[in-house]
């Protein structure tokens, strides 16, 4: 199922039966092991009976490992886990965009704000997604956040058909695939330290 469906079916999540009890406290060592994975499926695998505050999805770059990739991804992770602890799911989109999910196997999460992400070519993925949501559907979109975004002057800064207050683009000096280019320079690599502070905390703020 591609990434647009994935949106689409967190929405649909979101939607579907009541709220269930809190998720039990999560042990610090195994969410510590969660955060440094490159591989997240938790909406996926969750279960309805501990569903949580915050469902996001990220596309990592098309070249990364694992389906949250190894920089961008993982660190806002860890950030957003950090702070929501055991009430947050990480979904992430790999092997060529693709997941296996369905709306027989995913829980009810009605209260669950949803939030995404990518990097590098997962940016366009991204944008291209949210872009053909439909209204109702965006609604449930909280934030976006898009670092390396390669449709940036394409886009003009934004993601098309979808709210700018609602999109946070990370573009780092010097880094070429901002700008309308394939050119990969060392500045496409130096978006650990924005997926790790400023973005989860410009995510926080529209969560709310």
């Amino acid at each position: 199922m591609k990434f647009l469906n994935i949106l689409s079916l967190a929405a649909a999540v979101v939607y579907a039966a009541p709220a269930a009890d809190p998720a039990p406290v999560e042990l610090a060592s195994e969410l510590e092991a969660r955060q440094l994975s490159s591989t997240r499926n938790d909406l996926q695998n969750g279960n309805s009976a501990n569903c949580p505050k915050v469902i996001l999805i990220y596309a990592r770059g098309s070249t990364e490992v694992g389906n949250m990739g190894s920089t961008a991804g993982p660190a806002l992770a860890s950030a957003l886990e950090s702070a929501y602890r055991n009430n947050i799911w990480i979904q992430g989109v790999g092997n060529a965009y693709t997941a296996d999910l369905s709306p027989t196997s995913s829980p009810p999460c009605p209260n669950a704000a949803i939030v995404s992400g990518g990097y590098s070519q997962g940016t366009a993925v991204v944008g291209n997604a949210v872009s053909e949501l439909s209204s109702s559907v965006q609604d449930k979109v909280k934030g976006v956040v898009l670092f390396g975004y390669t449709k940036n002057l394409q886009n003009l800064g934004r993601i098309p058909n979808f709210s700018s207050t609602k999109t946070k683009v990370y573009c780092a000096v010097g880094d070429a695939v901002c700008y309308g280019t394939l050119f990969i320079l060392p500045a496409h690599f130096f978006y650990a330290t924005d997926a790790a502070t400023t973005a989860p905390i410009w995510l926080r703020g529209r969560i709310g």
